[in-house]
């Protein structure tokens, strides 16, 4: 494997995870809505739909780290190595999730 695409690699896991550190930041910010609008008494309604909106920015978080995993576990098969997570393991995070 050349220089470059170790670099390439890197940088590709590193904005992976810069992608959802942001994501869960947001998702962080959501639930504080939802945390600020029980304690403001806020119809149950727009509490549930604030909350759907952090379930599913969880959800997208969690499916991106598989897809991570499962990208990482492709290259690393592809340059010889071994994968970090076996086929079985990927299954069972993705399935966590699901």
């Amino acid at each position: 494997m050349h220089t470059t695409e170790v670099v390439n690699t890197a940088d590709k896991e590193a904005d992976s995870w810069a992608e959802v550190l942001n994501r869960l930041r947001r998702a962080q910010g959501q639930l504080a809505a939802v945390i600020a609008m029980i304690e403001a008494d806020r119809d149950r309604k727009d509490i549930v739909n604030q909350l759907a909106a952090v379930t599913h920015a969880l959800d997208r978080v969690g499916f991106k780290i598989v897809a991570g995993g499962i990208r990482q576990c492709l290259t690393e098969r592809q340059q010889g190595h071994v994968p970090p997570l076996s086929e079985a393991e990927l299954e069972k995070l993705f399935l966590t999730l699901a």
